[in-house]
């Protein structure tokens, strides 16, 4: 048996060793991301979202704020347009899970509203997967349940 470690035993640690910081980092930036849409700080959400974000979001025709977007400016505008449609005393939402894997971050909970110009609530589990590279998120794939939503948004 050999005294010294394995070439992949190495690799591994040294992995460790970097992934770690880049890992914090990740969950500081989600961090400050949920204060931000908690605070409706639309010009922080601007800066913590690249200039060209991966955003997925099914397309959700009765809903308005449920639409494609791509720029910092129109991902950060998703929550002022979701305050807009919805009853904000009425607007709940959960996080339950918070796993974070180097830049990648994955957020489930669960979420409930109601839509302002029907009355009609909506509530459903989500899950956030987000990917944190040079302080800034680059991607912001959303899931949760659009049935729901819809039905709330149709009169």
């Amino acid at each position: 048996m050999s005294a010294t470690p394995r070439a992949s035993a190495v690799s591994t640690a040294n992995s460790a060793t970097v992934a770690k910081p880049v890992a914090e980092a990740t969950r500081a930036v989600v961090r400050e991301f949920l204060a931000a849409r908690m605070a409706g700080d639309a010009g922080r959400l601007v800066a913590l979202f690249a200039d060209e974000v991966d955003w997925l979001l099914a397309e959700n025709p009765a809903a308005p704020w449920i639409r494609p977007r791509s720029t910092a400016a129109e991902c950060a505008a998703q929550s002022a347009e979701l305050m807009e449609y919805t009853v904000p005393e009425m607007a709940r939402a959960r996080v339950d899970t918070f796993l974070v894997d180097g830049a990648d971050a994955v957020l489930m909970g669960h979420v409930s509203g109601t839509v302002r110009a029907t009355g009609k609530s909506f509530e459903g589990p989500f899950a956030l997967r987000l990917t944190v590279e040079n302080g800034r998120i680059t991607r912001h794939h959303l899931y949760e349940n659009s049935l729901s939503i819809a039905e709330a948004c149709t009169p």
